[in-house]
């Protein structure tokens, strides 16, 4: 087909009063949305960098470059100030949670300017550090020009640390990595400890990372605030999308972080609630007239609600990059087409967003764990099996989801169905219906 052809074919203007579920949607409005925001010369480089199966694309970026030469010049994604590092980042940023040998998708990326690869030393069991590796053993000059980040999962002692940074480094291939976060998930600011600042100003002495952090879902608010005043965390990647943005308290723990220097990486900003995440999954049908609304509020103007819901984050010019989980070119060009869109959202973009916010609270779980703590004394995890079951259901994070529940102390886990959650349900300020999930996890996740 000629790209005249194709180019038309992707311009048609959907017809949202038939679309009946979420991904006949998504497949609509992300193919105009993303012609509207490259250009025709942007498709042309998309079609031809994704022509053949992966299995046939060359090994080296090196061996690519007599064609690139011929493609049109991609356009890069904006770059932003990470705090007081004094480092330049994409205002998008691979999130690699799901990569597994997907050497496509990483070149891919490095063209539209998405230099900061985001792993983990338990993602895919290792894949995707092991995936980044393997570019880098094949073209160890491209290590100049990314910026990875890693994390120490389920770290529980700076010895534990220390081991996960040497098995990311051999993994990624790399002598050091650029950002590392020491804790995986803090709960508590208690964790960030003066042995973990020696260990990390040793790791920076050794020329092993260059800036350490940690990322944070759970009690959000508390532990951004704290970690402003310790003076010595360089970065935070924070759970922080349209849904959080509307909490007082998060937005005052934000701006402190800003004023104080320390970088702010945005995660789950696309914020999928419990149903929303089974309906992408299975390709159910759109039932509740919040969905309707919202869906057709953005398919109007031609934009796809996951892109707005990035672009809502992104205009907070706190936020040095958004961190998006991408496993595939249709993600990463949908994604990159919403970082490179200049049109602001306008105001009623912004309050559809914030209504449905409020109208669809009661699915998700906004990590506010000392509140449902207070009501379930005995079990102070149950804002962390919501999480997992998150990984579970909307990241296909199975192995992943099971191996942290099972970390649970036992004689907790088995008494969760028979515990009881008015009290928590009743302080809960997003009504989630805490039995039903945790019913649904010990379900999926023993």
């Amino acid at each position: 087909m000629k790209q005249e052809a194709l180019i038309e074919h992707y311009c048609l203007k959907a017809e949202f009063l038939e679309v009946r579920t979420i991904k006949e949607m998504q497949n609509k409005v992300n193919r105009r949305i993303f012609l509207k925001t490259i250009g025709a010369a942007g498709l042309g480089s998309v079609l031809a960098g994704c022509k053949g199966k992966e299995e046939k694309q060359p090994d080296t970026v090196e061996a690519e470059a007599p064609e690139r030469a011929q493609e049109p010049e991609y356009l890069q994604v904006p770059r932003r100030k990470l705090g007081k590092t004094g480092v330049e980042v994409p205002c998008l940023s691979l999130g690699t949670n799901r990569l597994v040998d997907s050497q496509v998708l990483l070149r891919a990326a490095l063209r539209w300017g998405v230099n900061y690869w985001d792993t983990a030393h338990s993602y895919t069991g290792g894949n995707s550090e092991l995936t980044i590796g393997k570019l880098l053993s094949r073209n160890p000059e491209v290590r100049k020009k990314l910026f990875i980040v890693s994390k120490a999962s389920s770290a529980r002692t700076v010895a534990d640390v220390e081991n996960r940074l040497q098995t990311s480094l051999k993994r990624t291939n790399t002598e050091y990595i650029d950002l590392y976060y020491g804790v995986h998930g803090l709960s508590d600011a208690a964790q960030l400890t003066d042995e973990l600042r020696e260990w990390a100003e040793s790791a920076k002495k050794r020329k092993l990372i260059r800036f350490f952090g940690f990322s944070t879902h759970k009690n959000i608010d508390q532990n951004l605030v704290a970690a402003a005043k310790l003076g010595w965390i360089d970065v935070i990647m924070t759970a922080y999308n349209f849904r959080l943005m509307q909490d007082s308290k998060i937005q005052a723990a934000i701006e402190t972080c800003y004023k104080a220097g320390v970088g702010l990486i945005a995660m789950k900003t696309v914020a999928l609630d419990t149903r929303e995440r089974r309906r992408v999954e299975k390709g159910e049908e759109i039932e509740t007239e919040e969905d309707k609304k919202l869906l057709r509020h953005f398919l109007e103007q031609g934009r796809a609600v996951e892109q707005a819901k990035i672009k809502f984050v992104l205009e907070d010019e706190r936020i040095s990059s958004a961190c998006v989980g991408m496993s595939n070119i249709a993600n990463l060009t949908s994604n990159v087409a919403a970082a490179l869109d200049k049109t602001k959202l306008t105001r009623a973009d912004r309050e559809a967003l914030a209504e449905y916010a409020q109208a669809t609270c009661s699915g998700y779980c906004a990590g506010c764990a000392y509140i449902c703590d207070s009501g379930l004394p005995d079990a102070p995890y149950i804002s962390d099996i919501m999480r997992y079951l998150m990984y579970y259901n909307s990241y296909g994070r199975h192995d992943e989801a099971r191996e942290l529940f099972a970390q649970i102390p036992g004689n907790i886990r088995n008494k969760l169905l028979d515990m009881d959650y008015t009290l928590a349900e009743a302080r809960c300020p997003q009504r989630l219906p805490i039995r039903e999930l945790i019913t649904e996890a010990v379900s999926v996740l023993t």
